[in-house]
Formats: C-alpha cells, structure tokens, sequence
C-alpha cells in the first residue's frame, strides 16, 4: 500500500513538477494554474452541500497525509489578495489542517458562484459522500440557483427524475425527522416511508418508534398504511383496515413520481378509484399540465 501511495505521489509530482529557481505558479493548459497554498488563507466554500464530515475518517486521511501527503490537489477561485476559496477537496484541506500541513498543492481557477455550487456538488453527489438530507437541500438550491426544471437538474447530475424528486420530498419531513436522517438514524427509505404519514406529529411519533423497535423499512411501510386506511364505517370497522394490493402499491409508487405529488389507487372488485393531492392552486396547474401533456 506504501509503494502504491508512493508512486502515485510521485505521479502527481512529475505532473506539477516546477524548480526551486521558478517563482510563478504552474500553468496548465485550461488557463488554470498549480500552486503550494498556505492552508490559512483557504476559507470553506460557503455553499458547500456536505456539512457532516466522519471525525475518524479524517483522522485516517490525516495520517495517511502525514505519510505521504496530499496526493489528489485541491481545487480552489481567488476571492481576494492572497485569499482563495475552495471549489473541490475540503475533506483533503481539512485533514491537511489536522496532519499539521502548512501548505497545501492546489489548482487555482477562475469560477462564478453558480459553477462554484455546481463543482461542489457533482463532486460529492458522485463520491456518494452526502447524507439524504444534504443531497435534498443540495437539489433544492440547484433548483433554485440554476432555475431549471427536475428533468433538467436530473440530467445534468445524472440522476432519474424520480430519484430526485423523491429525495427533495424528504425535506417536507419535520426537522427533527429531517435530523435522524442526517445523523444516519433513519436511512431515506424510512424517511420515505414516514411521508405517507399527513401529520407531522405521527411522523415523529413513528420515527422515534423505527428507532427503539428497530424497525425495518417493510414494517414502517405496514404502519404507514393501516393509519392512512383506517377504518371509515361500521362495516370496514368489523373487517378491519384494509391493506392496499401489491399492485395498488406499484401503481401508487409510479404515479406518484409521475406528478411528483401523492396519489392513492383503490381497485376495486368492478370500478376503482386514483386520487392525485396538490398543495396549492399552482400545483394543481402543474399536475393539469402534465395530465395535458405539456409538460413532464
């Protein structure tokens, strides 16, 4: 593992190489240039989707830095004389802070604030390294700052539309739900689940519940369906809740990421029944769209 670490920091140096005689950063061939950085005036990017960095896996990083040093460079903008701002790399200038580095290798390139976000997070959302609920806000702000549609943030992160959508309902779920989630208490398909739930108390009340009981995602699912079929007359009283059929359960799912709103899906023995929710008048537009055809 040494010789292998070793030989891909000696890669990285014969990339960069440059003599003791050469006082200007390294040039690359996109305009970018290469240089040892004072950790110190590096700041953390403010719009950084990840916000829970492993304490222990730092630490591993940071000695793995201390042996061999820092072998991927960071990326990072100008943002004042002899001040820079990170674009890509805050785990390596983080454990480069705890290795006692003074310096660290950086590429220095020029970016708006827009393909700052964009850096970022393509960076994390394909190293897997977000939580559910930063990925969620990280969509949100995409969204937001990029003004795009679901389809096209999906295309450009490389994700399904469905994938996202259902990852930006988790921020519907109440903070404390949304905090269990973040701390990897409840894993997103839990999160998931406690949407079906309406009232934000149940959602915690059953999210503390998973926890204690151990739940699995099948059984919170169980839950979350009988309190949304409880019964409603005399007759389903004696009967018990009805549990919804594995192909209500399919075709509730599919149609759900189709409007990217909750539909229910009742079939009966000779009619049935497919209720689609919206939350305000636009979105009962957006849904009608859809339905039109105008839209995806």
């Amino acid at each position: 593992m040494a010789a292998k670490s070793s030989a891909l920091g000696k890669g990285l140096g014969d990339l960069f190489a440059r003599t003791d005689e050469e006082e200007k950063p390294v040039e690359l061939s996109d305009g970018s240039t290469f240089d040892e950085i004072p950790v110190g005036l590096i700041s953390p990017n403010p719009q950084q989707p990840r916000t829970v960095f492993d304490e222990d896996d730092l630490a591993e990083l940071a000695a793995s830095i201390g042996e061999f040093g820092v072998l991927q460079p960071i990326v990072v903008r100008r943002s004042g004389r002899k001040k820079y701002e990170l674009v890509m790399g805050e785990r390596r200038w983080r454990a480069s802070q705890l290795a006692g580095k003074e310096t660290i290798p950086a590429i220095i390139r020029g970016t708006d604030d827009t393909a700052l976000l964009r850096d970022a997070l393509l960076e994390n959302l394909h190293r897997a390294n977000l939580n559910a609920i930063e990925e969620a806000n990280a969509y949100a702000q995409l969204l937001n700052d990029f003004e795009c549609s679901k389809e096209e943030l999906a295309r450009r992160i490389h994700r399904s539309r469905p994938q996202v959508s259902n990852t930006l309902r988790l921020l519907n779920l109440p903070t404390r739900v949304q905090a269990k989630v973040a701390a990897g208490v409840l894993s997103a398909g839990h999160a998931r689940a406690l949407l079906g739930l309406d009232d934000a108390g149940e959602q915690e009340r059953l999210a503390d519940r998973i926890v204690a009981e151990g739940l699995s995602v099948r059984s919170t699912e169980e839950i979350v369906a009988l309190g949304k079929n409880a019964p409603a007359t005399r007759t389903t009283t004696a009967r018990g809740p009805r549990m919804p059929s594995e192909r209500e359960r399919e075709l509730q799912s599919q149609l759900s990421d189709h409007f990217d709103t909750r539909v229910k899906v009742n079939i009966g023995r000779n009619k049935g029944k497919i209720t689609i929710e919206f939350a305000s008048g636009e979105d009962l537009d957006r849904i009608m769209a859809i339905l039109d055809g105008k839209t995806l």
